[in-house]
C-alpha cells in the first residue's frame, strides 16, 4: 500500500469521525454518564499508554530502568511532592539504574 493512500485514508477517516461527533445530538452529550466517561477517558488512555511504553518491548514484558523511574514517580506522588519533583525523581532514578546496570 502506498504511503499516500494510507495518508488519504487516514485523513478521510479523521474527517468522518469529526463529522459524526458534530452529528450527535446535544442532549445525548449532556447525560451524566457521558460527561463522566468523557472526563475519565483521557486519564485511562494516558495510563494505558504509559504502561505500554514502560513495561512492553514488542510482545515481551520488560522490567528495566523505566519501571524503576515510574516506581520512583509513584512514591513521590504518594508523599504529595510537587510535579517537577515527581518528574525529577523519575529522571534521576531511571538514569541511575541505567548507569548502574550498563
Amino acid at each position: 500500500m502506498s504511503v499516500w493512500i494510507a495518508i488519504g485514508v487516514t485523513a478521510v477517516g479523521c474527517y468522518a469521525v469529526k463529522l459524526l461527533g458534530l452529528l450527535v445530538p446535544a442532549g445525548a452529550l449532556e447525560r451524566p454518564l457521558v460527561r463522566r466517561l468523557a472526563a475519565l477517558l483521557p486519564v485511562a488512555l494516558l495510563a494505558a499508554l504509559t504502561a505500554q511504553q514502560t513495561f512492553a518491548d514488542g510482545q515481551d514484558l520488560v522490567l528495566d530502568a523505566r519501571a524503576a523511574g515510574v516506581a520512583a514517580a509513584a512514591v513521590a506522588l504518594l508523599v504529595r511532592a510537587p510535579f517537577l519533583l515527581v518528574v525529577a525523581a523519575a529522571v534521576v532514578v531511571t538514569a541511575g539504574v541505567r548507569a548502574v546496570s550498563g
